[in-house]
């Protein structure tokens, strides 16, 4: 039972694009090497700098809570007000 010319041209065609696998270990061996790096910074601050840098963090987590809070409630009463005027009508 010969299949004929078609059939032999898909079989050599998926062997010739089969494409190599990576296996997990080299992926994970080519990730070290790539990142074998120390990090490094060329700049340190100070203990005042430090503490400085703190506080406009801080300020700035404060005020960002702050409007998400306000944002938050915002919504809720609108979707409040509109429950009860479905409901109410």
């Amino acid at each position: 039972m010969s299949f004929g010319g078609a059939v032999s041209a898909m079989i050599t065609s998926l062997k010739n694009n089969k494409r190599k696998r990576v296996s997990a270990f080299d992926k994970l061996e080519r990730f070290q090497k790539e990142n074998s790096d120390k990090l490094y910074f060329d700049r340190c601050a100070n203990k005042k700098e430090l503490d400085k840098i703190r506080l406009q963090t801080l300020k700035k987590n404060k005020t960002q809570y702050i409007k998400n809070s306000i944002g938050i409630l915002i919504i809720f009463s609108i979707l409040i007000y509109i429950a009860f005027v479905f409901v109410n009508s």
